[in-house]
């Protein structure tokens, strides 16, 4: 699946520090005169069957060097949240962090599978830029932006430039073959089934950034007067912006939102008021893809400055109910920067019962990264209520996920109860169906619809498959 790439390659790039042989990884994206002290991707040849083992990778709840990580199952049935940091992520002086909120029947393994494979997508067409660049000698330059010799960069442009185009192209080609991927993929069915997606590469003070749907990021930095205040470093994708709207209309798409929920606006085939999905852009949703759903990735570039504290990364369940002063608020008051994305979840759950008590809770996933690159002490960590437990399971892999469904969680599913117009007028029991590994399970005990209150689900699935049926086995 293209997964399996090597960066142990030799380079011809002579630059040394210390005496030191410069990382092989002269890509133009800061790694020549970098010293290598530790061991980084580069050394290593990385499937996906070895993320786990990865170091400084952490995609469960707990801390790294720089960050800290935290998700909470909604009320809606599986946590179909995502998320990882992944420190030294081709050098020391870059980290890759993303939060990745599915939908639909299969969305927990579509959030799961874009989580461990758009970074690996990333590293992999990097690595064939450097392939293609190692012989011209212009490819180097450093993360901070300095221009290249004067004569260089008269006739290239700029080493910002150059190194902006470079990631820009790096994310728009990498989002490609992901959704390219999960078409293809011989045991995920995503016709119905999707994932946002909001990543971030912190390359030193350069912060490149790539993501569809409605998951959101947000810079807490100081303004003049030293108070903190909240940058939005990222659009929501819905499908009531009018050149989302434009281009959806454009396919034959619908987008209209339901009298019971007047303020969430959704995506609908034209000859049928289904799916219902709440977002413009979304990886996996084939069903919509020929109808102005997109996954090409907005893209954006932002300087870093002293005033800039910190970046948090969630999922809608998140900014549903808080605002971006709001989480600043939180995240810069937490008693320790380990508990933060901890403390951040629970007064979003808080805020949930308050404002929505009629609606379940949706999943929250936050990542929150600290731009001084400092922590708390071990101690502090421990007070918080994590073991060194969870420190060690980032490390080891996580038992009960897989791809291919075979796992050990409630089976229980959301987002795609079946809505038909004899359940238009009823809000009690609702019994629906669940496939898990092949067998129908029915689950009358759930007293929740798909429109009871303010829902704010992604999508509301109800369409017949028009892809083959699976075999009986």
């Amino acid at each position: 699946m293209g997964a399996c790439i090597s960066t142990s390659s030799k380079s011809t790039c002579s630059s040394r520090s210390n005496g030191e042989t410069v990382s092989p990884s002269c890509l133009g994206i800061g790694f020549c005169g970098q010293k290598r002290t530790k061991r980084t991707f580069s050394d290593h040849v990385v499937t996906l069957q070895h993320l786990p083992s990865v170091p400084n990778r952490i995609y469960m709840n707990g801390k790294s060097r720089t960050s800290c990580i935290f998700t909470q199952q909604g009320r809606k049935g599986i946590n179909q949240d995502a998320m990882v940091v992944w420190e030294d992520f081709m050098s020391e002086d870059v980290i890759f962090c993303g939060v990745f909120d599915g939908h639909g029947p299969h969305g927990h393994l579509v959030a799961r599978k874009v989580r461990d494979a758009l970074p690996m997508k990333l590293l992999s067409f990097l690595h064939s830029y450097q392939s293609r660049g190692n012989g011209s000698g212009k490819t180097c330059f450093k993360g901070n932006m300095k221009k290249l010799d004067d004569g260089d960069a008269d006739k290239d442009g700029s080493a910002e430039d150059k190194l902006n185009s470079l990631w820009r192209e790096a994310f728009l080609k990498s989002y490609k073959a992901m959704d390219k991927e999960l078409r293809s993929h011989p045991n995920l069915d995503c016709f119905c089934s999707g994932s946002t997606a909001v990543t971030m590469v912190k390359q030193g003070s350069n912060l490149f950034m790539g993501y569809i749907g409605d998951s959101r990021a947000i810079l807490g930095s100081k303004d003049n007067t030293d108070s903190m205040v909240a940058i939005q470093l990222t659009v929501d994708l819905k499908p009531d912006l009018p050149r989302e709207a434009e281009r959806i209309k454009r396919c034959k798409g619908r987008v209209f939102a339901l009298q019971d929920e007047p303020e969430v606006p959704r995506v609908w085939l034209p000859f049928d008021d289904a799916p219902g999905l709440a977002m413009a852009r979304a990886f996996g949703d084939f069903c919509l893809k020929e109808y102005g759903v997109i996954s090409i990735p907005e893209f954006s570039h932002r300087l870093l400055t002293e005033k800039d504290q910190f970046i948090v990364l969630a999922s809608d369940g998140v900014w549903d109910v808080l605002s971006n002063e709001e989480v600043v608020d939180i995240v810069s008051s937490a008693p320790t920067r380990s508990s933060a994305a901890r403390i951040l979840v629970d007064s979003a759950a808080r805020e949930w019962k308050l404002k929505y008590p009629t609606s379940k809770m949706d999943d929250c996933a936050v990542v929150c990264l600290f731009l001084d690159g400092k922590m708390d002490s071990e101690s502090d960590y421990d007070e918080q209520g994590f073991s060194s437990a969870t420190l060690q399971s980032n490390h080891s892999g996580n038992a009960i996920e897989s791809d291919d469904g075979q796992k050990s969680e409630p089976s229980l599913q959301r987002n795609f109860t079946v809505r038909s117009s004899e359940d238009s007028d009823s809000y009690g029991r609702l019994p629906f169906e669940v496939e898990t590994n092949g067998e129908a399970m029915v689950a009358e005990d759930q007293n929740w619809s798909g429109l009871e209150g303010v829902t704010r689900v992604n999508s509301l699935v109800q369409l017949p498959r028009f892809s083959e049926e699976r075999p009986n086995s």
